[in-house]
């Protein structure tokens, strides 16, 4: 435990004060979304969680720009989004990868009936699940690709039976996985996998990414299994995000 929150701690000593400040705000808004939605309804939710992921992109967006430079990280920033986008326009439209699902109109604004929040959220979480992957495979490699594609979908065990419940999107046919269809997540991987393969992401500062990868397990774990009343995409999301850190964690302190 010790060697754990020395990893944390000097993670945290590594931000940029910009990225400090983003994440501080993004783990206190968190925090508060249930209160203030209690207080003042679905339209605190919707703001409450634009800020949240906005806030989370930005810090992911300091960690890189001190790392890369700005001329790469908003190459990458702006790869990721733009693909993101485009295969969710192409979902939403055809069911594929994903399946046939469609997106309410309680986000907002929207491109092409798509918000533009959801490929902030794959901002703001893919180069995270490359930092998990590069503490595991070390490299850029076949490895990293799939072991990226793992990390990142671990995260939509939580995610997508949360925006569901919240009625953010909607699924033409439940499915297995608390009514979430199981082509879901095969599309998740493929496509994760499918924007690392054409980014080819290296050089990564892994553990302020990490750190940011493990602070959403914990809001996520927190959220979803205490105030959101979805004890089983909690405990789910839990195990799979966990096992990607502990695996992290070994291969980076074992021999």
């Amino acid at each position: 435990m010790g060697e754990l929150g020395g990893f944390a701690l000097s993670a945290w000593k590594g931000l940029e004060p910009g990225a400090r400040i983003a994440l501080m705000a993004w783990v206190g808004g968190m925090i508060c979304l249930p209160i203030i939605t209690h207080l003042w309804g679905d339209r605190a939710l919707r703001w409450g969680v634009s800020i949240g992921v906005l806030l989370q992109a930005i810090a992911v967006l300091i960690v890189l720009g001190a790392a890369w430079g700005w001329a790469r990280t908003a190459a990458v920033g702006i790869g990721i989004a733009a693909l993101g986008w485009g295969v969710e326009f192409i979902g939403s439209r055809t069911g594929f990868p994903f399946g046939r699902y469609h997106y309410t109109d309680r986000l907002q604004p929207q491109l092409g009936r798509v918000p533009l929040l959801i490929p902030v959220a794959w901002l703001m979480m893919l180069p995270p699940a490359w930092a998990i992957s590069a503490l595991i495979a070390g490299q850029y490699n076949w490895a990293f690709v799939l072991l990226s594609a793992l990390a990142f979908t671990a995260w939509d065990l939580f995610l997508d039976p949360q925006m569901v419940g919240w009625k953010l999107w909607v699924w033409e046919k439940s499915g297995g996985f608390f009514g979430i269809p199981w082509t879901n997540y095969l599309g998740w991987l493929l496509v994760s996998a499918g924007i690392t393969l054409l980014l080819r992401p290296s050089g990564l500062p892994n553990a302020p990414l990490a750190l940011i990868y493990a602070i959403t397990w914990i809001l996520e774990t927190v959220a979803l299994g205490v105030f959101w009343r979805q004890p089983g995409p909690a405990a789910c999301g839990c195990l799979a995000m966990g096992a990607m850190m502990v695996w992290a964690w070994l291969s980076r302190v074992g021999p």
